[in-house]
């Protein structure tokens, strides 16, 4: 019997019935910008609805041409845009789901000529400035969004979503540091409701009684002078009277300068400000942000901080999440890690978003699941990410999969990422690989470094290099004094490491190397240190959420160094890297670029910069400067008569990037 009683109750609208209490929240993907949108789009819809998730809510659809996101954002106006929504709300309820439109009007955020907003403050984070919205122009806005509701219904949709939320315009209007207006629709509380009220009210009056009506509230806006806690509540309880069905809530607005899900974030750690909006309210509450594991969601709920919970990017890392849920094996669930690789980064560099740990999502056209015409008997060499991933992958396809790997353990540099503050995350990527080996079956041999005389006689057809890389050692004078350790020896723990420190690179490794030796390990496990160290206030009685952050002393003085005079973490991910910069900026790492490196002795570093010479007078000097393959089976195995594939670091050492060895491992997986 299943053990998550609330996750898989079924919740009754009296016109609409949906199957448990799991969500799928709406996600940007870009994916109608590749090719075969429409077929890719139902596809994408299809298997997660398969995947028994209750409600499905789609990305943002602007009401008009001012409120899109983007240039190429979608918009939903005029009858002819129907059909590609109508392909896509059958698939859905072909397999027994339910979906919602959700629409956005970006406001301020907007990233073209037309965005506008309460008034011509510019947003932080957008180079355009807005043209404030006229009296008129709010009207013709809530007009805008009630039409697009309607068209919504058309279309067959079971609801929409009214983004109110994350900074976005109604989020702007309500919130007294954006809303600077002096006419009806600014200065007192009730004036800056009024907008999303009259939306609402316009919205309910368009599609009647019987149809889904969901607000995103903004939880906890996390900038100076956002909504109070209480102010957040009394809006809740106007927008049941105005006539919605459920909240939902988002948490920060985009501008923010504090993480909201990111992995460095705790799991459930908003669990305070959804809260506060259940206890205002009589309608359903949904939860959202870091909820990644049934457990979680069902002590929310049990708890009854809310009535469902909101799972985005776990949707994009296992459509099958829900499904799993309901017959007790979690243990397989492909959680998502809260990476923000391939998802948000791709989205922010104007990619179609997929998942680091399930390259699939948003390509299942390009990967569909069935079996090989030719079965065969494929030997991997290495159980890191890539050949992991590979096992899986090609056992999935029908294939005899046998993994060697030389260490005690399966996981290669994910054992090492998974001791990094934020990144713990990990361990649920190597909980899930092991589980699905053992699940389909392929033969794990630990402990062995497998030769290439030992796969010639293994019979095999093919043979998959995934044996990763090695740190690579600079032409330093002195690189190898005592001083001296790599990055591995530090992470892994088998070298101790003084209070004074110099790391040598500044990229995604350096990095980590400093988070992990600054040990904040505890900040992503604890909500409260979390909440301690970003300054956020779990009373709400602070405009925002938001308070003054403490100081406090680092464990140890560390200076990274780069050759390159490029800015430090420069190619870091684009959601992720200023978190990590703004700690090791409040750590006081010193960062420095375009040091010519001289020579490592008893006194420390000696470097120089910009013509001055400097010795670092530190007790350790951490190498992170990159790594080279290790790829030397696979020409070991040249004429062998078998095929042999490379990939993973094993193929390309750039940087450590799990994300590119998984995705190899599924494209190769496909190709046999």
């Amino acid at each position: 019997m299943h053990t998550y009683p609330c996750l898989l109750e079924p919740y009754d609208f009296g016109f609409l019935t949906l199957r448990n209490r799991m969500v799928m929240g709406a996600m940007h993907t870009r994916i109608e910008t590749l090719d075969q949108p429409l077929a890719r789009q139902v596809q994408f819809f299809r298997e997660r609805a398969r995947g028994e998730v209750g409600l499905i809510l789609t990305g943002g659809y602007a009401p008009n041409l001012a409120g899109r996101m983007e240039e190429d954002a979608p918009v939903l106006e005029r009858l002819e845009q129907l059909a590609p929504h109508l392909a896509v709300t059958r698939a859905v309820h072909e397999e027994g789901g339910r979906i919602v439109l959700q629409i956005l009007h970006a406001g301020r955020y907007a990233k073209h000529p037309l965005c506008v907003g309460p008034t011509e403050l510019r947003a932080p984070i957008n180079r355009h400035t807005p043209r404030a919205l006229t009296p008129e122009g709010i009207a013709q806005t809530v007009q805008a969004i009630a039409h697009t509701a309607r068209l919504a219904q058309e279309a067959g949709y079971d609801g929409v979503e009214i983004m109110g939320s994350e900074g976005y315009l109604l989020n702007e209007f309500t919130s007294p540091c954006t809303n600077l207006r002096s006419d009806t629709y600014g200065g007192s509380f009730e004036n800056r409701i009024r907008f999303p009220i009259e939306t609402v009210a316009a919205v309910r009056a368009a599609v009647g009684a019987r149809f889904l009506l969901i607000y995103r509230i903004s939880a906890i806006d996390l900038v100076q002078d956002g909504l109070t806690g209480a102010e957040t509540a009394q809006l809740a309880q106007r927008l049941q009277q105005a006539g919605v069905d459920m909240l939902n809530t988002g948490v920060g607005w985009h501008e923010s300068a504090i993480p909201t899900i990111a992995a460095s974030v705790p799991r459930a750690a908003w669990e305070f400000a959804v809260h506060n909006i259940k206890r205002a309210v009589s309608i359903p509450v949904i939860a959202s942000n870091r909820i990644s594991t049934p457990e979680v969601g069902e002590r929310l709920l049990a708890g009854g901080a809310a009535d469902f919970v909101s799972m985005a990017r776990p949707l994009l890392a296992d459509p099958e999440f829900a499904a799993k849920t309901r017959k007790g094996r979690a243990d397989l669930i492909n959680s998502c890690i809260a990476c923000n690789q391939a998802c948000l980064d791709h989205i922010f560099t104007e990619r179609a978003a997929s998942c680091l740990v399930n390259p699939r999502a948003g390509r299942e056209l390009d990967y569909p699941t069935g079996r090989a015409a030719a079965p065969r008997r494929i030997a991997v060499a290495g159980g890191g990410a890539a050949g992991m991933a590979f096992a899986v992958y090609a056992a999935e396809r029908g294939h005899e999969v046998a993994l060697y790997e030389a260490g005690p353990d399966l996981g290669g540099l994910l054992n090492l990422a998974r001791r990094i503050p934020g990144k713990n995350e990990f361990n649920e990527t190597l909980r899930y690989f092991r589980a699905r080996l053992a699940e389909l079956g392929v033969t794990v041999a630990l402990g062995r470094r497998v030769t290439a005389a030992d796969l010639r006689a293994g019979g095999y057809d093919a043979v998959v290099v995934a044996t990763g890389v090695t740190p690579r050692l600079p032409d330093i004078d002195g690189i190898d004094h005592p001083k001296v350790a790599l990055y591995d020896e530090v992470l892994s723990g088998r070298r101790r490491v003084g209070a004074r420190v110099a790391l040598i690179g500044a990229g995604g490794i350096a990095f980590d190397t400093a988070e992990f030796l600054l040990g904040d390990t505890e900040e992503s496990l604890s909500p409260e240190q979390f909440r301690q160290h970003w300054g956020i206030d779990a009373s709400l009685r602070n405009p925002g959420g938001v308070k003054d952050i403490p100081p406090r002393a680092p464990r140890r003085v560390i200076h990274m160094l780069q050759r390159s005079p490029e800015k430090p973490g420069a190619r870091l991910g684009k959601s992720t890297g200023w978190i990590l910069k703004t700690r090791l900026k409040r750590a006081g790492v010193q960062m420095i670029s375009g040091a010519t490196y001289h020579r490592i002795d008893d006194a420390g570093l000696t470097y120089s910069c910009h013509g001055v010479t400097e010795v670092l007078p530190v007790d350790d000097v951490i190498v992170c400067a990159g790594q080279m393959v290790q790829d030397e089976l696979s020409r070991s195995l040249a004429g062998s008569g078998m095929r042999v594939e490379t990939i993973g670091g094993a193929r390309r050492a750039v940087e450590l990037d799990a994300a590119r060895a998984i995705e190899e491992a599924l494209r190769l997986a496909h190709a046999f």
